[in-house]
């Protein structure tokens, strides 16, 4: 067998594997894909004859290509993070190490993207908040040696760290995990999520009246000066003023998108990936918006924490 035919059979068997990792690393499906690709192209211009473990090697050049994408995010945060439901951890857990990965254990394939979405909705909007306030170093640590088994002596060569720092980092990850929202923040989350979804489905269809039931009597819209074509900033009182102003951006609605604002769900317009606008939304506990912050300052999308959720 031809050396390219016996490294393609090689990467082809590892490939779920890496896509898993990179998934529960970035996030995002895409970006986990464009990850994968560049660690086909990296082995593909490597000599990788004497590579005795081919797993475990070709899991640490996802890792590399993936801790170099979370860098790249802190550096550019105007792009949303992630444009798919990453894993729960818990489930990601279970699961163990791939075969052929560093460390050995069970397979750790992603699951079927409908079966993470279920296990999301129930164990992972609220961790989902954790997760995105580690830091690339964090994160990675986390992944590679809970989730993936990995050990941290090759953890640390993967970050360019000591063991005993990759140990720290991954620790520190673990105390913001384990500190993670409670089962009632998990079901504010879930509230707000099932309104939001309510209110953009209405600005979608132009439901005036849907929209309305969506919003408290006394909903205040504040929209900051770059969000507003006259260039000052703008306030909007009462559900049928606020309701009128989003039917005018149905449009706009079509391109938008679900996402944690902060921590809280709201909806962001970035069309190409490219953020314009943001919705920070307020809802109360009877299921009803109280207010609405659109933001379009740069300044101020530059310093949101935002994570995109699935449709």
């Amino acid at each position: 067998m031809a050396d390219s035919d016996w490294l393609a059979g090689a990467f082809e068997e590892h490939r779920e594997h890496l896509r898993a990792v990179a998934y529960r690393l970035l996030g995002s499906m895409s970006d986990a894909d464009d990850a994968v690709q560049d660690t086909w192209l990296r082995l593909t211009g490597t000599d990788a004859s004497d590579v005795e473990n081919i797993g475990g090697w070709l899991t640490t050049i996802v890792a590399r290509v993936s801790l170099n994408m979370l860098r790249s995010r802190r550096r550019h945060p105007e792009r949303p993070v992630g444009d798919s439901w990453p894993a729960p951890v818990e489930a990601a857990a279970g699961a163990g190490a791939a075969p052929g990965a560093p460390g050995g254990g069970a397979a750790g394939a992603l699951g079927d993207p409908e079966d993470e979405a279920v296990l999301a909705d129930s164990v992972g909007l609220a961790l989902l908040v954790v997760l995105d306030t580690l830091t690339p170093a964090e994160r990675l640590a986390f992944v590679l040696h809970d989730l993936f088994a990995m050990p941290f002596i090759e953890v640390a060569g993967v970050l360019g760290r000591s063991p005993d720092a990759a140990r720290q980092l991954a620790s520190r990850a673990r105390r913001r995990i384990h500190g993670a929202p409670s089962p009632d923040h998990a079901a504010d989350l879930a509230r707000q999520r099932e309104v939001a979804t309510a209110f953009l489905a209405a600005s979608r269809g132009g439901d005036l009246w849907a929209l309305v039931a969506l919003l408290d009597s006394e909903v205040t819209l504040t929209a900051d000066a770059a969000a507003v074509p006259s260039g000052r900033p703008a306030v909007l009182h009462g559900a049928r003023m606020v309701a009128t102003g989003a039917i005018a951006a149905a449009a706009r609605a079509e391109e938008s998108r679900l996402a944690l604002v902060d921590g809280a769900v709201g909806i962001v317009f970035a069309p190409a990936g490219h953020l314009r606008t943001v919705l920070a939304l307020t809802v109360g506990g009877d299921r009803r918006i109280t207010a609405i912050d659109v933001i379009a300052d740069p300044d101020r999308l530059q310093r949101l924490r935002l994570a995109l959720l699935p449709d």
